[in-house]
């Protein structure tokens, strides 16, 4: 089973579809049109079972050291999942993933403001 085509993000306020651009036995990739969006879904196995998505953001912007000219910025954030073969249902799995985002997501995202200000 795959995820539907096309998937959906927005960002700050903004929504972007995002139409299947690649898939294979473990991986697929959704990209908006104009490229600057992409989300990767990928599953790895052997003696643990990783799985991962991610989403990625591009943007030009002047360069600081050179205002005239352009460069290219990319930004990603991803979650993975990594269990042990057996031991844990998928029930259980969504269990954990659950509290990490309502953990992360509490108080208006507080938690991932202090993440990504370099908090620990």
């Amino acid at each position: 089973m795959s995820f539907t085509d096309p998937q959906s993000v927005t960002i700050s306020g903004v929504t972007s579809s995002l139409p299947r651009v690649s898939s294979g036995p473990s991986i697929g990739a959704f990209q908006s049109a104009d490229g600057l969006i992409r989300m990767d879904v990928s599953h790895s196995y052997g003696r643990r079972t990783s799985r991962m998505l991610k989403l990625t953001q591009q943007k030009t912007s002047a360069d600081p050291l050179l205002p005239s000219t352009n460069v290219v910025n990319t930004q990603s954030f991803w979650v993975v999942s990594n269990t042990p073969v057996q031991g844990f249902t998928v029930t259980e799995q969504k269990a954990l993933a659950d509290a990490l985002i309502a953990y992360l997501t509490a108080s208006t995202g507080a938690r991932v403001a202090q993440l990504l200000g370099g908090e620990n």
